[in-house]
């Protein structure tokens, strides 16, 4: 669940691609196989406009650096978000198990530069095998078929949880900083677009009454925001979560320099192009 940060169903599928290819060459080749603490204090007081107050706990520009993590179904990101160097990191892994290795997979945006990295666990020099560096590679985004499929820094709200909150005609403040109302996920192409795992067409109406609760912080951030998605088909119902976290203690993203950093070589494209 992520705004234009690449969308998350493109970034799972170029995990699940690259694993795929690696699998498939080692499988040729013959190779053998060898939660978010929140900050202490009280409680915000009731709101007298609770969707407000909600929004304007919403990260944006003026925030610090901060952690992120989104959750949908088996899919999770994790990520770092620096505002004020419009700079956005994002990771995920992927697993295979025939043969039985990880492949982890690292972006990170400042402006329009990105860069990527690639770690294979499990299976002794694969990752030289398949001529993939282990340093960060600084992308050219001419060069990939899709370039929607690679994050880009929109905002400072990487699981457009200010969208989502938006459609809601209402929000009730229960106290002790928590909200709950009703999201509409129809309401717009970018919420639509925003999910790994949920058709929300399949879902019918029930997507236009989404229940959702979220909790803000003692520092008027906002920490999480819980989405309960309805069964639609073959699909059972479940939670999709986004989580904000360490704010002002997160590191702040910078360009990786000098041996950090290469040039992405022909092999990055090829597994990013599918």
């Amino acid at each position: 669940m992520t705004q234009r940060i690449g969308s998350a169903a493109s970034l799972r599928r170029i995990a699940a691609l690259a694993t795929a290819v690696l699998a498939t060459t080692v499988l040729s080749a013959g190779c053998g196989t060898g939660d978010a603490t929140e900050g202490t204090g009280a409680a915000p007081s009731p709101s007298a406009d609770p969707k407000a107050a909600l929004l304007a706990a919403v990260p944006d520009e003026k925030d610090p650096a901060f952690r992120f993590t989104t959750i949908e179904g088996a899919d999770k990101f994790d990520g770092v978000v620096d505002p004020a160097a419009r700079g956005l990191e994002l990771s995920m892994s992927e697993k295979s198990k025939d043969p039985e290795f990880t492949m982890g997979m690292t972006f990170r945006v400042i402006d329009e530069d990105i860069w990527m990295r690639v770690k294979i666990t499990g299976m002794a020099g694969l990752q030289d095998m398949m001529k993939l560096p282990k340093r960060w590679m600084l992308l050219d985004r001419t060069k990939l078929d899709d370039a929607s499929d690679v994050p880009v820094y929109q905002n400072a709200d990487p699981a457009n949880m200010a969208a989502v909150i938006r459609t809601a005609e209402t929000v009730e403040d229960r106290g002790d900083g928590t909200y709950a109302g009703v999201a509409d996920l129809t309401a717009n192409a970018d919420i639509r677009e925003s999910f790994t795992t949920v058709d929300v067409d399949a879902l019918g109406d029930a997507a236009k009454k989404v229940p959702f609760t979220a909790v803000v912080g003692p520092d008027g951030n906002l920490t999480s925001l819980t989405l309960q998605m309805p069964a639609a088909g073959k699909k059972k119902a479940m939670k999709v979560v986004a989580k904000y976290y360490d704010f002002g203690k997160a590191p702040k993203i910078s360009a990786p320099t000098g041996a950090q950093v290469q040039k992405a070589p022909a092999t990055a494209y090829e597994m990013l192009n599918g």
